[in-house]
């Protein structure tokens, strides 16, 4: 019905033009045409029932619909400030499009922010600015009982399943992760032909549906897992617990959707509708979720095994940690998702209300692991709008040993920012899976922009390490990031509460985690 309404806005205005312009020509008898169909119009917008605006305003209230279709462009093009949009803002954006180009990201006069503002945070520099290495340095991912390990870059791709992006978009990226040697997450869709065929590195994840790996009844198939893990450019492998931007949630794709290459892709029957439950089936508790992990490993040849979630409980995250000293293995890394990350599609109250944002969630993660004394076997990758080298700086300061990016990733594919990810109407063929929009989005130009896109932002964060005085992510340090609490205010970093000390949750457990250590149950997720 909106969009009747808004086509018949766009009639009314083209039957006022024609009426003006027959009006002026002398031209009676059509001008008698258009006034009969404005009448009949009216007529209808009186009758209707369905929209209470129309049959106040007849006529006049279509316009309503047009600008109401139109209002997105205009907020974005007309009323947003270079530093105020959402979810990223127009200066963001602007540094992504011009990396991915290889023109030069720079901007004259200043910062456009307000610095005295609370929430500002800025980075401290060195007197003594150092040499930045020449080569990127690299993550080593792999705990004690891994055998294969694999170096993580310090930016990668995050998690964008194909059929929630199109196949051309797939591509682009893995075949800029090739060029530019770093890592692609799969997202839990499973491994399409388009993620094999350029030769990427693949971090290959699954969730609650086991997309690629699953039974007829949708449980977990550990022969299929075994036999697809096996493939050389599988580097690691995933656990997907919850999503930043709707935890807790399970999904559906229509069954209009699940064509021939989504279905082979996933698993699951052509043309058939596909619930992901919000629930994993292959473990119930935290020591079962730590086996599983195992396993996984085990499954996959002895290549890196971890686990994805946005925190929520601190308590229900110690009673992992538990699980794993009791247990005696652990994940080789945890990706932590924000809450401000993105989706395709997921309700609004899930993304705005619910899960912990990347700031909370690396800062519970990092000082779980080393209060337990468990961080030193386990990496920490960090996701949720980390789209330039100060926002991968802060994350390394914060907890994370690496990061990922998917809508960052997404512009330097082309992304406007028109949020229809879910409509499949993308305008440049990066979310839609229709074939003629798809075709816009040329796989060679947008595989090297994505790669040299990577490549700058990596090199901007080095040139904001070295003018910290210190030349590997490891010398970075809580002091060095500050946020100003109140205009005449500020403070060392902004994470909430400072990590215990290593090992100190396992002898004598600081004021501010004892409660949450007490109530953790390796055997239970305590509500």
């Amino acid at each position: 019905m909106k969009r009747m309404s808004f086509f018949a806005a766009v009639v009314v205005a083209a039957i006022g033009c024609t009426l003006a312009a027959t009006l002026v020509s002398g031209a009676w008898w059509p001008a008698a045409g258009v006034l009969l169909a404005l009448t009949g119009l009216g007529v209808w917008d009186v009758l209707q029932r369905r929209h209470s605006v129309l049959r106040n305003y007849p006529l006049v209230g279509h316009l309503r619909f047009l600008l109401e279709k139109l209002r997105p462009e205009l907020q974005q093009y007309f009323i947003e400030r270079n530093f105020d949009g959402r979810p990223f803002d127009r200066n963001v954006r602007s540094i992504v499009y011009q990396r991915a180009k290889g023109t030069d990201a720079e901007e004259p006069f200043g910062t456009e922010r307000d610095v005295e503002a609370p929430g500002y945070q800025f980075l401290v520099h060195s007197m003594a600015p150092v040499r930045m290495p020449t080569t990127p340095p690299r993550v080593r991912v792999g705990g004690p009982d891994c055998t294969r390990p694999y170096d993580m870059a310090l930016l990668n791709v995050s998690a964008m399943s194909f059929g929630a992006i199109s196949s051309h978009a797939v591509l682009a990226l893995n075949g800029g992760a090739a060029r530019g040697g770093f890592a692609h997450d799969t997202g839990e869709g499973g491994i399409s032909e388009f993620h094999l065929r350029p030769g990427g590195d693949l971090v290959w994840e699954i969730g609650t549906a086991y997309f690629g790996c699953r039974t007829a009844d949708g449980g977990f198939d550990a022969r299929q897992f075994a036999d697809k893990a096996a493939d050389d450019r599988v580097k690691c492998v995933s656990l997907k617990l919850s999503q930043g931007a709707k935890p807790g949630i399970g999904g559906l794709l229509p069954g209009a959707k699940v064509d021939a290459r989504i279905a082979r892709t996933r698993g699951v029957p052509q043309g058939e509708t596909v619930v992901s439950p919000p629930y994993h089936q292959v473990f119930s508790t935290p020591r079962e979720l730590v086996r599983f992990v195992a396993r996984m490993r085990e499954l996959a040849g002895g290549k890196p095994a971890g686990i994805k979630l946005c925190v929520g409980s601190r308590v229900q995250l110690l009673a992992v940690c538990k699980a794993m000293l009791a247990e005696g293995t652990a994940p080789d890394f945890i990706l932590v998702d924000g809450s401000e990350g993105g989706t395709g599609a997921g309700p609004l109250e899930f993304a705005d209300n619910i899960g912990a944002p990347l700031t909370q969630g690396l800062a519970a993660v990092h000082g779980a692991l080393i209060g337990t004394g468990l961080r030193d076997r386990i990496r920490i990758g960090a996701a949720g709008k980390v789209a330039t080298g100060s926002d991968i700086v802060k994350r390394l300061i914060q907890g994370a040993d690496y990061t990922n990016s998917a809508r960052a990733m997404m512009f330097a594919l082309g992304c406007l920012q028109t949020q229809r990810c879910h409509t499949n109407t993308c305008p440049v063929g990066v979310t839609t899976q229709d074939p003629r929009r798809v075709q816009s989005l040329d796989v060679a130009d947008k595989t090297v922009r994505v790669e040299r896109f990577q490549r700058a932002t990596v090199q901007s964060a080095l040139e904001i390490m070295s003018a910290m005085g210190v030349d590997d992510p490891a010398q970075l340090r809580r002091h060095q990031l500050r946020v100003r609490i109140e205009p005449r205010a500020v403070r060392r970093d902004d994470r909430p509460l400072p990590p215990p000390a290593p090992g100190q949750l396992l002898a004598e457990p600081p004021r501010a985690w004892a409660a949450d250590w007490l109530a953790a149950d390796p055997d239970r997720f305590t509500v």
